[in-house]
């Protein structure tokens, strides 16, 4: 999405790494045995702070998470509640009444997928974790 209304307006990629980790129930720990040896939970800690991070490390991150690395550039959680707020607003139910919502998917599909995938991701860093504890 192309923020023409805003041009200055900066996307906190960091924030929307740290947004995007915890709705996948992702512990800090977790994604930075993901990144590799040289990461531990301090550093990501760091890494969510940053308004910018290096076009390499999103890349690793998105496929960790399994987002788009668009999703983290892009995501500005702001505009998306202006938006909302501005086309629902609670003393005009007309708009809301006007709008035909008529989506291409099946809303509850979508979210057993979101939380198959969380399944998933879980299982595997429990296997990881195991893998770890019994080399020790």
């Amino acid at each position: 999405m192309i923020h023409t209304d805003m041009p200055n307006k900066k996307i906190h990629q960091g924030r929307n790494i740290k947004r995007f980790r915890e709705m996948l129930g992702i512990k800090q720990d977790a994604l930075a045995y993901e990144l590799g040896e040289d990461w531990n939970q301090k550093k990501i800690s760091l890494l969510e702070q940053k308004e910018s991070v290096e076009k390499d490390i999103l890349e690793q991150v998105a496929k960790i998470l399994k987002v788009p690395t668009e999703a983290i550039e892009n995501f500005d959680e702001e505009q998306a509640v202006n938006i909302i707020s501005n086309t629902f607003t609670s003393n005009d139910t007309s708009t809301l009444n006007a709008i035909n919502i008529q989506p291409t998917f099946n809303p509850l599909d979508k979210m057993v997928e979101l939380y198959e995938r969380m399944l998933e991701q879980q299982k595997e860093m429990i296997e990881k974790l195991e893998k770890l504890i019994e080399r020790k």
